[in-house]
């Protein structure tokens, strides 16, 4: 799986295939619901979406956080393209969003390229190391296993970002990490954000990251005052002038993996924990870790192409079959019932989920170890079937997997009855989104996995000293991508003799995840948006309300961010939702309608929880080649377009 081309896109069946099953689908589950069908015809752009606002022509950065979106319109302006800006924002968000994401961990960046209109993914996800095994977590009296070591992955982003670079910029890779040196050498102004996340538990898990950030339990700095980094600035700087390979060879290495030999239980346990509970990667599993490129899944919904993506990603795959879940219902016309924020809509979405984050339990991992019905997940045929489960005036009672192999030209299974399974904690994660002044669009998710990843340091303690101003810090935060895996084996279903441990840790596995950088393409196959959003596994929920508020309910960018969001993230899983964007016009979905949803039998949360999501977005207007953006206020969303004395959020 480590080569890109057009051949491995995941496209739901061949033209004539894919037009009579569609067909065929509509007939079926249309009136197996007795509902109206709807057939709207998109025009060259998305209804309303950047309604009042003028515009940019240089290019335009959304991102989550002032500091990193002024590094991604620095590099624009210096003649860099959408790479280039999109590297130098995630090492700037290294700096200021530290317990977010970094070069501790990895992440997805999809990529559109203008000239040659060829969509593709660098795939720098953490893997497994060689040393790990389907049983490392079994049995194991962590109290957190994610602060441990054994949950400590092979990092990625260096090397994503360097092969990008190398590939598609216009500039040095060292150009783009000026601006996070210069962040963390000579420091930036803290935001709200930074010092809240600051005395978190998982800031304060290990001695030396707690002195880091919270020293004698309060935070290091308050907001407005000026935080430092000096041990990042310097590994930045060792990756700028030495290249990637300094980061997996040498003293940063070293550092990576004594790092990872840490192991501290939130409980005391009945006995001394061992060596089994920390980190298993060596110098060969850094040396030998390489990006991939990876053709996203594409589907369509409405007549727009979407294109998102693809595994070890199961975000992609689970969009696309909630849309086609949810196509044959008229989302959007509130005179049957379905406008936004309407009972009748927030249940068949939630329904959806529940059936959608079934098969992502048994039907999604890393393809490149395990062969899985990914076509069949998103076939129409299959998406139909689903679909005809959705009673828009009833509450399934319970939502299992399918089976989307018939739909694969795999074989036919038996009966299958998964349950889901735990693949870690909710994450932490960070998006931005990027367009340059040629048209070219980066959509890029990156993460540590929890807020602080693992908590703790890459770094190393001298011989005979293990006092904290003796650690040797290289200034960033190591990943705790290992706990997405399974923690259970899984074991083989002996009716349909299919083994579900799709995402079973194996040695140079990537875990499933849940990112999904995500594009939308109009009829003619021009771009118009790029977005996507960190959550956990709530990222696919996020993305998948932003699109039904562009497509169905005809909202502008900024509102369809905004507006409140809804997820469930397993068959049985509790319907969460939060009250919109602060700022924004919305107030949040009524009462009435989520005592709706309770009258027909989903468990909905009492109160509102945090925010789901930081969706950042880019459009490009294709009619006119006007670039807009649109940022997230649940985080501390910015948008900067170029040149800069125009506006166009």
């Amino acid at each position: 799986m480590g080569s890109f081309s057009a051949v491995d896109a995941i496209e739901p069946g061949g033209p004539t295939r894919c037009v009579a099953a569609i067909a065929a689908a509509a007939l079926l589950v249309g009136c197996a619901a007795g509902l109206p069908m709807r057939h709207p015809e998109p025009g060259a752009s998305l209804p309303g979406l950047v309604a009042g606002a003028s515009g940019f022509r240089e290019g335009v950065v959304a991102v989550a956080n002032p500091y990193a979106a002024e590094a991604g319109a620095r590099i624009l302006g210096q003649g860099g393209n959408a790479v280039d800006a999109a590297v130098a924002i995630a090492y700037a968000l290294n700096v200021v969003e530290p317990q977010s994401a970094g070069i501790g961990g990895g992440g997805f960046m999809m990529v559109h390229l203008a000239a040659s209109a060829q969509t593709f993914a660098i795939d720098s996800r953490e893997k497994a190391p060689a040393g790990a095994t389907a049983d490392q977590f079994v049995g194991k009296s962590f109290g957190n296993a994610s602060t441990s070591g054994l949950a400590v992955g092979v990092p990625g982003m260096v090397r994503g970002t360097a092969l990008a670079v190398e590939r598609w910029g216009r500039l040095p890779l060292a150009a783009s990490l000026e601006p996070a040196i210069a962040l963390a050498g000579d420091g930036f102004a803290a935001t709200p954000r930074y010092v809240a996340a600051s005395c978190n538990a998982r800031a304060r898990h290990y001695p030396e990251v707690e002195a880091f950030f919270c020293p004698g339990g309060t935070a290091r700095v308050q907001v407005g005052e000026t935080v430092t980094n000096e041990p990042l600035a310097e590994t930045l700087r060792t990756i700028a002038r030495d290249g990637p390979d300094a980061f997996y060879r040498g003293d940063i290495a070293m550092g990576i993996l004594e790092g990872q030999k840490r192991v501290r239980p939130i409980a005391p346990p009945a006995q001394p924990l061992d060596a089994s509970y920390t980190g298993r990667m060596t110098l060969a599993d850094l040396q030998t870790y390489t990006a991939d490129l990876r053709a996203p899944v594409v589907g369509t919904y409405r007549g727009y192409t979407i294109k998102a993506m693809s595994p070890p990603s199961s975000g992609g795959l689970t969009v696309l079959n909630m849309l086609g879940m949810l196509e044959r219902f008229p989302l959007g016309d509130a005179s049957q019932g379905f406008g936004f924020g309407s009972t009748r809509t927030l249940h068949v979405m939630t329904e959806a989920m529940r059936l959608a984050f079934a098969d992502r339990a048994v039907w999604m991992g890393d393809t490149g170890f395990v062969d899985l019905p990914t076509r069949g997940l998103i076939d129409p045929r299959y998406t139909a079937l689903r679909s005809a489960l959705i009673d828009p005036d009833t509450r399934m009672a319970t939502a299992v997997a399918g089976d989307p192999r018939p739909y694969d030209d795999g074989p036919i299974g038996g009966r299958l009855d998964p349950t889901e399974v735990f693949a870690g904690p909710g994450g932490s994660t960070t998006h931005f989104s990027v367009v340059d002044k040629w048209g070219n669009m980066v959509s890029y998710t990156n993460t540590i996995e929890a807020s602080h990843g693992a908590g703790m340091f890459a770094g190393t303690y001298p011989a005979g000293c293990a006092a904290v101003s003796c650690f040797r810090s290289f200034g960033f935060l190591l990943n705790n991508e290992l706990t997405d895996f399974n923690f259970t084996p899984q074991a083989k279903d002996d009716v349909s003799g299919f083994n579900p441990g799709a995402n079973d840790v194996v040695p140079g596995k990537r875990p499933r995840s849940s990112m999904v950088p995500t594009m939308i393409f109009d009829s003619s196959g021009r771009p118009l948006i790029a977005y996507g959003s960190p959550g956990g596994a709530t990222i696919i929920n996020s993305v998948l309300n932003v699109t039904l508020n562009l497509i169905d309910h005809g909202m502008t960018l900024q509102d369809a961010i905004d507006a409140p969001r809804l997820s469930v993230t397993s068959a049985a899983g509790t319907v969460g939702f939060d009250d919109g964007a602060p700022g924004g016009r919305f107030q949040g979905f009524a009462p009435a309608a989520l005592n709706g949803l309770r009258d027909l039998g989903h468990p909905v949360s009492g109160n509102s929880p945090s925010a789901i999501g930081s969706v950042q977005a880019v459009v490009v207007e294709p009619r006119t080649g006007k670039q807009f953006g649109g940022a997230d206020s649940r985080r501390e969303g910015t948008v900067i377009g170029l040149p800069r004395s125009r506006g166009g959020r």
